[in-house]
């Protein structure tokens, strides 16, 4: 959630952060700002989408050595001119933008405006370049007032600062993603790394309890006492070509029509045809006798699909929401493993990090290099999907399916059968398939205006109609339920009428297929019209209205085929309902608060 941007540079830097800003709107946001600083400080801030910052710029045209800007996702008071950030001090010479919560923020401006310190918002960031202030009135150096206002800050944060008459940006991290990129004769700070790809590929992660003080030559990274950190640093492995939308008309289409590459990425180099295996170079061997899978939002279907599949390979697992996991972690050892797209998810940081002070193996699944789960886990492994822009993740949930599957096999066996090695070099191609022939819109188009949408599955086929149902109410807005098939008659039977079209996947002709037949028959008995997602290996395409079919494929692999068809389904309702799919309402990519 939120942005943050900071350039050094001594030349053109509001044009950059401003770029920036404009990249790093996948993170979700309902204000924005820019301050400019060097001899003096300039802020121009406003509510609402970026074109409301750009006119006022072009109106109010600001520049500096050095600036900082932010993309604001409201917590502490709503979204207003006022509220949006950069703040200022009360004599306009400190600007500061914040990611996160102070959580002892009463107690600082209940201090300050004793003081005599004058507050002009109702957000939690604002006591920040006061407490600078404060330093700088009692002559403190600007970097050391910096450093002594984060030391008094409780919570979460990514901070930024200009300071008048300082040709540097000051930051400092806790819980909230920052990283710095290194160009010629010019620095960089972001939440996330598009923010700046265009002008360098060289980049530093920050740590929780560092700061980097930056200017256009140089940069140093220490402690909040000041204890200096020897920092590596890395070169990002994507062109910024990555990040457009290539002719697509929204970021979310264009990366579900990446997936077949994004899957070709996951299986290189760990898919053994000729020897029968599965191998992960970057993992040591694992021989845990139970795993706890902890995710999020998307990334939990993909545990739970997960956890499924460990269980067939004799491996005792279970999916939790990694909120619940980080109160109370369940007793007994196990393998935590972190599945998370950005690697910078709060609720599964929390539920790591519990685990690990529990005395807990852990394990990172996530798509980001250099994250902070990947850091701070023993293990990690990475999904290999790309960057990804659209809020409603895709890509990288076929990239989470994949790599569970890779894990369990490798995990379970030594060696892996034929079948399932094939069907897993296929799922590229597979998915192209999917991609090249689905009827996805005009079905989509056919259930246009309907009370509700439910999806159903059984076995692998549950998590991904939970997904399904994610995805439409996420981008769409529409009313969506994902439910086991078999749970239906336990209640939500009764929300069922004419206009509560049902989409049900079903996998196979085994068991779990025929019985989910049964519960299509059950709905269609209500009056439900019925969409069914299928490999025709079983009857229930003779009781749909409408369906969308996936190649013939082993059960795991046609588990990800579904999802393809459901993420197209959702894409065409919201498309025609004319919704900002790429943007929508209340939601962020990276999600940095608990």
């Amino acid at each position: 959630m939120c942005g943050i941007v900071g350039c050094v540079n001594g030349q053109s830097t509001v044009d950059r952060v401003a770029d920036g800003l404009s990249r790093l709107e996948y993170r979700g946001y309902d204000s924005a700002g820019i301050a400019a600083g060097g001899d003096s400080l300039s802020v121009v801030k406003r509510a609402g989408e970026l074109d409301a910052l750009e006119n006022a710029l072009e109106s109010e045209p600001i520049s500096g050595t050095v600036a900082v800007g932010h993309t604001r996702w409201s917590t502490h008071g709503p979204p207003t001119d006022g509220n949006a950030h950069p703040h200022t001090d009360c004599e306009n010479n400190v600007a500061v933008v914040h990611n996160g919560i102070v959580e002892n923020h009463r107690q600082l401006r209940t201090e300050l405006e004793a003081d005599g310190h004058r507050f002009e918002s109702e957000t939690d960031t604002e006591v920040i370049p006061h407490l600078i202030e404060a330093e700088l009135e009692a002559k403190q150096p600007p970097e050391a007032a910096f450093r002594a206002a984060i030391e008094r800050l409780d919570g979460s944060y990514a901070v930024a600062c200009v300071i008048s008459g300082e040709d540097a940006v000051f930051a400092a991290r806790q819980d909230s993603p920052l990283v710095v990129g290194i160009g010629d004769g010019e620095t960089y700070l972001a939440s996330d790394v598009p923010a700046f790809r265009e002008y360098t590929d060289q980049v530093i992660y920050l740590d929780d309890g560092e700061v980097a003080v930056l200017r256009p030559t140089d940069w140093e990274i220490s402690t909040v006492d000041g204890t200096p950190v020897e920092k590596s640093v890395e070169t990002v492995p994507w062109s910024p070509e990555e990040t457009g939308k290539s002719g697509y008309e929204h970021f979310m289409l264009k990366e579900i029509h990446e997936q077949p590459r994004a899957l070709r990425q996951c299986l290189r180099g760990r898919v053994d045809e000729l020897g029968g295996r599965i191998e992960f170079e970057e993992l040591s061997r694992l021989s845990p006798e139970r795993l706890h899978l902890v995710a999020a939002g998307t990334s939990y279907h993909a545990a739970l699909y997960g956890a499924s599949l460990f269980r067939v390979a004799g491996i005792p697992a279970d999916a939790y929401h990694a909120h619940e996991y980080a109160l109370s972690p369940p007793p007994g050892e196990a393998l935590v493993v972190g599945v998370s797209q950005s690697g910078e998810t709060a609720d599964t940081l929390a539920a790591t990090r519990a685990a690990r002070g529990a005395g807990a193996e852990t394990l990172a699944v996530t798509n980001t290099v250099g994250s902070t789960l990947a850091r701070e886990c023993d293990h990690v492994c990475y999904i290999r999907s790309g960057p990804e822009i659209g809020v409603a993740a895709t890509k990288t949930f076929a990239g989470q399916q994949t790599t569970l599957a890779l894990l369990a096999e490798w995990l379970a066996a030594d060696t892996t059968d034929r079948e399932t090695i094939a069907a897993l070099r296929s799922l590229p191609s597979d998915v192209q398939a999917v991609l090249d022939n689905s009827r996805s819109e005009a079905v989509a188009e056919s259930y246009l205006g309907s009370e509700a949408y439910f999806f159903i599955g059984r076995g692998l086929a549950y998590p991904v109609s939970l997904e399904g149902a994610l995805k439409l109410k996420e981008i769409s807005y529409e009313h969506a339920e994902g439910f086991p098939a078999g749970g239906l008659k336990h209640g939500p039977l009764a929300l069922v009428t004419e206009q509560t079209p049902v989409l049900a996947t079903v996998l196979g002709d085994g068991e779990a297929a025929r019985k989910t037949v049964n519960n299509i028959k059950e709905v269609q008995a209500r009056g439900a019209p019925v969409v069914v997602v299928t490999d025709g290996r079983s009857e229930a395409d003779r009781y749909a209205d409408h369906v969308l079919r996936i190649p013939d494929s082993e059960e795991r692999t046609a588990a990800v085929l579904a999802n393809v068809q459901l993420q197209l389904f959702a894409y065409h309702t919201a498309a025609a309902l004319g919704r900002p799919i790429d943007k929508p309402r209340n939601l962020a990519k990276s999600v940095t608060v608990e």
